[in-house]
């Protein structure tokens, strides 16, 4: 594996891919990796010849308040991880690498960002399009997996690719969970062991209200069970439970399209969230 920190390092070993007409998936990510991380590898790894990863703690996503500093940097450790599992590139840019002294460009996606994480978190949503856009673009990839986990993140990054005519196929991949059901997440190293045993009653509250709306029952019945659940079990505050299109992000008030049960809630120090599919009769 090859570790690359600037552009033009990045650009030749892509060039060289690309003239033995090798495809390349990229797979964006934040660092500190885990499971979930290594099963998008995997995944790339059998849809392309050539595998980038990029580890880039982007600061143009975090609010001032939110955990910038404090976010795991673990590089040594998910190098190794990353060797272990075949990927071809390391791609570790410096923050002056992406926004480098007069950087004055910011993308949005109109109406995606503005509801669910986006209104808890305001602009955060524009820092992960302008990551992802600039990403895209260093890289120039066939394909690019991103885990469903953040189901908003990937629909915003899907209409962007779309309307910029990037020519990147986005990949959504399944949400890696724990034997207990607690999605796969690096915030999941701020819990403490009580906090992680109480933090699964989130996919269980979710899965349960999923169900309950496939079955029939009343949707604004099945999701006001959601906030309680978590509460009762130990979660200090709920930020939203919204069945939504699964496309469009639309709010439904009767299932009569794939939808998306998705929710957001904080524990101790992290805020965990969390989707699962709801599908119609």
């Amino acid at each position: 594996m090859q570790t690359i920190h600037d552009r033009a390092a990045l650009t030749a070993i892509l060039n060289s891919f690309r003239a033995a007409g090798e495809n390349v998936a990229l797979v964006p990510t934040m660092g500190a990796l885990h499971d979930g991380h290594l099963a998008l590898v995997a995944d790339a790894k059998m849809r392309a010849a050539r595998v980038v990863v990029s580890i880039f703690v982007n600061p143009k996503q975090f609010g001032p308040n939110e955990d910038f500093d404090a976010y795991p940097r673990r590089a040594e450790a998910d190098s190794a991880k990353l060797i272990a599992a075949g990927v071809d590139v390391l791609w570790m840019p410096p923050v002056d690498e992406m926004y480098p002294a007069g950087f004055a460009t910011n993308i949005r996606v109109e109406g995606l960002p503005d509801r669910l994480c986006g209104a808890a978190r305001p602009g955060h949503f524009d820092g992960v399009a302008t990551v992802v856009a600039k990403l895209f673009n260093q890289v120039r990839p066939d394909i690019a997996i991103f885990g469903e986990k953040d189901w908003q993140q990937l629909a915003i990054i899907r209409r962007m690719a779309a309307d910029l005519d990037l020519g990147v196929e986005v990949v959504g991949f399944p949400t890696q969970r724990e034997e207990d059901g607690l999605a796969l997440s690096s915030r999941n190293a701020y819990l403490t062991p009580d906090e992680r045993a109480a933090a699964v009653a989130l996919p269980r509250a979710l899965e349960q209200a999923a169900r309950a709306v496939e079955g029939g029952e009343e949707i604004s019945a099945a999701l006001a069970a959601v906030p309680s659940a978590l509460l009762k079990a130990g979660f200090s505050s709920v930020d939203y439970v919204e069945l939504v299109a699964a496309d469009t992000l639309i709010p439904l008030e009767k299932l009569d399209r794939p939808g998306r049960l998705l929710a957001a809630a904080r524990i101790g120090k992290a805020r965990l969230i969390d989707n699962l599919a709801v599908l119609p009769n």
